[in-house]
């Protein structure tokens, strides 16, 4: 491997697989945290700290990394730039150096935030750098700002990047109608990326600002506002929950239709009416993080409402993805294994929600472990095993080799347990207990002791998975059997024209679709 090839490449392939390094990395860091705070939780008292500062940096690292760092890169940069371009049929990507400036940003604001474990003064703001405790704290809250402007502005250019390479480069013959229903999704995050990604960077400014330049934005002795913070962190960070969401979707509903080699259930309704739905009502539901945060009563009700309103896009999702596997051939090797657990632990995390989306419950359950383990099921875990099953389904496309099916299965079955174990078992202390989340010492709650044993040993089973995972694509990618050009049998652009794996250009000349075609034309097939 030539590796001035890899630093200076411009190829979408390349620049997606350097993504995908640069994320899986970031898992790692943001995994060995939560191991830790859950080492920390498994007695009563200082376990492996007694510093609540310390504490604090490794939950802080755990979910900024997690988010900024692993799941949106992994989607919006790795998925997206590896898959689209091949599904569309255009040679690259509109604009290739720009995508090359885009993943430098992001490995830049990794390595920013790998910097927590050096400096003198770490941040100390949990994830979320709320005032006034980000301003008065004596941790580095520069770095934080700076870590997101960096992995913010990566965002940015790969909107406009990939936005302007799904209007104007698809192949002749590939019109809206025949675009992959993961093509519609990576588009609709990518509008949210461009609406709400420059918010959020304001916020954190003005943290920084208050902090160092002596601002009183969030100061309400001199006329500042606490809340106002508030509201510009959730009203970007909520709809990063559908930034996330919509292309792990969309990669599962590819699956679905690769693996039980049936068209996509009510295509345009899943596209017009889910995807795009999700899009426009995204930007009205934030204030449901702020419930118990001093917001008037009738604020509150409207957003319950909205908040509510936007299960019924998410539904018809749901229900195309379900309807799907109508009827369908399924088989079951891993890439599918990973998409049908995904979608279970979504179902369970969609429907923990509704309740937080309710005022008179949701200011009960606000602050307790029934929250993190509500919010791990709908997007984390359940966003994290989405990406594994991208990986595991693009694997011979990347590598021109296959994986180990029998190790793909047991990876995939210590992921399962282990994710049912730890945030099955959050939420019902949550709510039996009250336990409150972000504690690094639970001694009002000494009736737990079992349920943070038993969550720690969910965590052990949780790390086996990934270890047993990232080994299968280790030995896969250097001794794997070499892959056949289309081992799952898709009807999809990228698996039916181009080698495993692709060279660079993709195609000599790009693909003519015929007015017939689609890439779900499984039904076809079987007639």
């Amino acid at each position: 491997m030539n590796l001035k090839e890899w630093i200076f490449t411009t190829d979408h392939k390349r620049v997606g697989v350097l993504y995908l390094i640069g994320s899986i990395a970031a898992f790692v860091v943001a995994g060995i945290m939560a191991v830790l705070m859950r080492i920390e939780l498994t007695t009563l008292g200082p376990t492996i700290t007694d510093s609540a500062t310390t504490y604090n940096v490794w939950l802080y690292v755990h979910g900024a990394v997690m988010i900024l760092g692993f799941q949106i890169p992994a989607l919006t940069g790795f998925a997206a730039n590896f898959g689209i371009p091949l599904m569309i049929g255009a040679k690259d990507v509109a604009f290739p150096r720009l995508n090359a400036f885009s993943v430098w940003l992001f490995f830049m604001g990794v390595i920013m935030a790998l910097l927590t474990f050096v400096v003198p003064d770490p941040p100390d703001i949990m994830w979320t750098g709320y005032p006034p405790y980000s301003i008065t704290t004596s941790g580095n809250t520069a770095l934080y700002t700076f870590t997101v402007l960096l992995i913010g502005f990566a965002s940015i250019l790969a909107g406009i990047n990939f936005l302007t390479t799904i209007i104007f480069m698809r192949a002749k013959g590939m019109t809206w109608n025949k675009l992959n229903i993961f093509t519609w999704t990576i588009a609709g995050s990518f509008v949210m990326q461009l609406i709400y990604v420059p918010v959020l960077g304001v916020a954190v400014l003005l943290i920084s600002f208050d902090k160092y330049l002596g601002t009183y934005f969030f100061d309400p002795a001199k006329g500042g506002d606490v809340l106002t913070y508030q509201n510009l962190f959730w009203f970007y960070s909520h709809p990063a929950v559908y930034v996330i969401f919509l292309p792990f979707f969309g990669l599962l509903m590819d699956i679905f239709a690769t693996f039980a080699k049936n068209p996509i259930f009510n295509y345009k309704t899943a596209v017009y009416g889910g995807v795009w739905g999700i899009v426009i009502i995204s930007g009205e539901v934030w204030i449901h993080h702020l419930y118990v945060s001093g917001m008037p009563d009738w604020l509150r009700i409207g957003q319950m409402v909205t908040t509510l309103m936007i299960s019924v896009p998410v539904g018809l999702l749901t229900i195309s993805l379900v309807g799907t596997l109508y009827k369908g051939s399924i088989t079951f090797q891993t890439p599918m294994l990973y998409a049908l657990g995904t979608a279970f632990l979504f179902l369970i995390g969609g429907l923990t929600g509704i309740p937080l989306a309710v005022t008179a419950l949701t200011v009960n359950l606000s602050e307790t472990y029934y929250v993190v383990g509500h919010f791990h099921y709908v997007m984390a875990v359940s966003g994290t095993l989405a990406i594994f099953a991208g990986v595991y389904y693009w694997f011979p496309k990347i590598t021109g080799r296959m994986f180990n099916e029998r190790w793909g299965h047991i990876g995939f079955w210590f992921h399962f347990v282990g994710a049912n174990i730890i945030f099955w078992t959050m939420m019902d202390v949550g709510v039996r207990t009250g336990l409150s989340r972000r504690y690094y010492d639970w001694a009002q709650w000494p009736e737990v002791a079992n349920e943070q044993m038993i969550m720690t040993v969910g965590t052990g089973i949780l790390a086996i998975g990934f270890v047993i995972m990232l080994f299968n694509w280790l030995l896969g990618a250097i001794i794997g059997a070499k892959a056949p050009d289309n081992p799952w049998g898709s009807a999809s652009l990228e698996w039916t024209t181009t080698p495993c794996a692709p060279p660079h250009g993709n195609w000599a000349t790009p693909p003519v679709l015929a007015d017939d075609w689609s890439p779900y034309a499984y039904d076809k097939r079987k007639g």
